[in-house]
């Protein structure tokens, strides 16, 4: 007789960070050495789910995760932390709020690049502008190659 005949499971497949497809198999009310196994927590304030990214002590928006892992076939454990305020903390979040989270850190990521360009560029317009001008007073010569 086989333990697992009335029970439904999840197969959901995961790409890791390092391009890796795992294959993660879930079962409801599955039962382990006679425990039942305990249901997907209860997912906090939903107000709360929709700014991840801001930090609940100082108000920074940029609340980042340090970890995170599986909590069930639509949970995620993510362990949160504010650069600002240094507050860390972890809680367990839907899917949708954790898709939604790494959308703003996506959002972040391109801001940060695009002023990091920007940067970049005024750096090197200096540049030639001060090479330039010493070409000009005669304080680069040939011999300083």
């Amino acid at each position: 007789m086989s333990r697992h005949a009335d029970h439904s499971h999840n197969v959901r497949k995961v790409v890791l960070p390092s391009g890796k497809t795992i294959e993660i198999v879930s079962f409801d009310d599955q039962l382990v050495g006679g425990l039942t196994a305990p249901a997907a927590p209860a997912a906090p304030d939903s107000a709360f789910e929709d700014h991840l990214h801001v930090c609940g002590g100082c108000g920074s928006g940029l609340v980042y995760p340090l970890d995170w892992n599986e909590a069930g076939a639509r949970h995620w454990e993510v362990t949160l932390r504010c650069p600002n305020c240094e507050w860390v903390g972890t809680g367990v979040f839907g899917s949708e709020a954790v898709e939604r989270f790494d959308a703003e850190l996506d959002r972040g990521t391109e801001s940060v690049i695009a002023d990091l360009r920007r940067l970049m560029h005024a750096n090197m317009e200096e540049d030639v502008e001060r090479f330039s001008a010493a070409l000009q007073a005669g304080h680069v010569v040939p011999e300083d190659f």
